[in-house]
């Protein structure tokens, strides 16, 4: 099966590419791809930027050019529910955006004609719940916006909204709406870097990266080693 993954930032990736084995990279078009295998499938590992027009060309390059059987979105996200702490993991059973509306007849969040809220594969969903992993890890609703929360004003904004949102991020509601047009397969594998609002919160998102960062992304190299060489 060919797995097209997805990392917002560099230092995403770095910790994805030390996943594989017989690694190498290839330049299509804007983006560079890192490939190699880990079980029986290949993985298309690329880097698309921040916020949510990047991660939507990056998403559709990818599905274009090297037609994955299943994306995965993986990364970090800020975490706005107790349920979810500090290096936990949610594994999204739907993704919505946080800062779109479109009038009257729409859902807050929804873009017109589309479904209000992007529901990941149910399948890839139970494998991630189901992992043998010593780091919880919790489905539920991502919601993403063009906004790194910093306020708590934000975060209870956001919360009111969607009540049962798990984390807050930038980019699996553009992936997942270009998936769900692709007919493509697609989960958000988020680990939780930090608490928006929390007192020293941009220092725990930096402690996150100097000390947490390698232990939470082996939920990653889990996740990925016990999926089959196909999901039909």
């Amino acid at each position: 099966m060919k797995i097209g993954i997805i990392a917002a930032m560099a230092s995403e990736r770095e910790q994805l590419t030390r996943l594989v084995a017989e690694m190498r990279k290839e330049r299509h078009g804007l983006f560079e791809y890192t490939i190699g295998q880990l079980g029986g499938n290949t993985l298309y590992i690329m880097e698309c930027g921040i916020g949510k027009v990047n991660a939507a060309v990056g998403a559709s390059e990818l599905t274009a050019r090297m037609q994955p059987d299943v994306v995965v979105s993986t990364g970090v996200a800020g975490g706005i529910d107790a349920k979810a702490g500090v290096m936990e993991v949610v594994a999204a059973s739907e993704v919505v955006y946080h800062d779109v509306w479109c009038g009257m007849g729409n859902v807050y969040g929804q873009i017109q004609g589309l479904p209000p809220r992007f529901t990941c594969d149910e399948r890839l969903v139970r494998k991630a719940v189901s992992l043998p992993s010593s780091v919880p890890v919790h489905a539920g609703l991502i919601c993403t916006g063009d906004k790194f929360i910093t306020e708590r004003g934000e975060l209870d904004a956001i919360k009111a909204e969607f009540p049962e949102g798990l984390a807050v991020d930038m980019e699996s509601a553009a992936i997942a709406q270009v998936c769900h047009l692709y007919r493509v397969p697609f989960i958000s594998f988020r680990i939780i870097s930090d608490t928006p609002g929390a007192d020293a919160h941009w220092q725990q998102y930096e402690n996150f990266w100097e000390t947490m960062a390698d232990r939470s992304f082996g939920v990653v190299r889990t996740f990925l080693e016990s999926l089959p060489s196909s999901l039909s």
